[in-house]
């Protein structure tokens, strides 16, 4: 099995002062996102190691509100070394959770929230802002982006480096990546290949993107004994 440091190094940032959107997905050797309706059960001991390391790595992480309700998200931490690495690297002890939520359907008693050991984020539109932000006050800082629909992605990007998060990273789901890769804003992908076939109707890791060949080259490969892939990706220059 890789150890700590060997992740660390497999997954280090050349440079943080360059913003970055890192995505961390893990799927069946056959494609499929989920196992009985949860991401979860597809991963390994590794798997969940590098979701840590990069989760310590992060200025913030971001998932989308249907993750958090399908994966039972409690309060984001990061525990004992990865904690004191980040103090060492000149950050918080404990990355920020943000919450990409457009229609603002949340409950501020989530366990999300009264769990957390650092006030998460919401992010949601302008209207959804106006209808259903102040039942927030207490629970979470929210973040207005976008007059449509949908959550601008952008406009979301740049609140997080007003607050000095340029290392962004989205633990999903589907949806929101396709919403990021749609708007040409995916740096880097970081997907766990589990050694199991699922079948069944699982979804991709990509939902909702339109048809594109956007080309990404393999900038690493960590294998375990449990007979998991890890795969690091980089978008290519344009």
């Amino acid at each position: 099995m890789p150890t700590r440091a060997e992740l660390f190094d497999a997954y280090a940032l050349a440079d943080r002062a360059q913003p970055r959107v890192r995505m961390n997905f893990v799927e069946s050797a056959d494609g499929a996102v989920s196992l009985g309706g949860r991401s979860g059960p597809l991963g390994g001991a590794t798997d969940r190691s590098v979701m840590q390391v990069l989760r310590a790595m992060a200025d913030v992480v971001v998932v989308g509100a249907g993750t958090v309700r399908a994966e039972g998200y409690g309060g984001l931490r990061v525990e004992g070394e990865d904690a004191r690495w980040r103090v060492a690297a000149g950050l918080d002890a404990q990355p920020p959770l943000a919450i990409a939520s457009g229609g603002l359907q949340l409950d501020p008693d989530d366990d999300v929230f009264t769990r957390a050991v650092r006030r998460p984020v919401i992010v949601t539109t302008d209207a959804a802002y106006r209808r259903r932000g102040g039942l927030f006050e207490s629970a979470a800082d929210v973040l207005a982006c976008g007059e449509a629909e949908t959550i601008d992605l952008p406009a979301m990007l740049t609140a997080f480096a007003d607050r000095g998060w340029t290392q962004v990273l989205c633990e999903g789901g589907p949806h929101l990546f396709g919403a990021l890769l749609e708007a040409d804003l995916v740096d880097e992908v970081c997907v766990t290949i589990a050694p199991r076939f699922v079948g069944g109707d699982a979804g991709r890791i990509v939902r909702g993107a339109s048809e594109a060949d956007r080309r990404f080259a393999l900038a690493g490969v960590v294998t375990d004994d449990e007979g998991f892939v890890l795969l690091r990706y980089a978008r290519t220059p344009a």
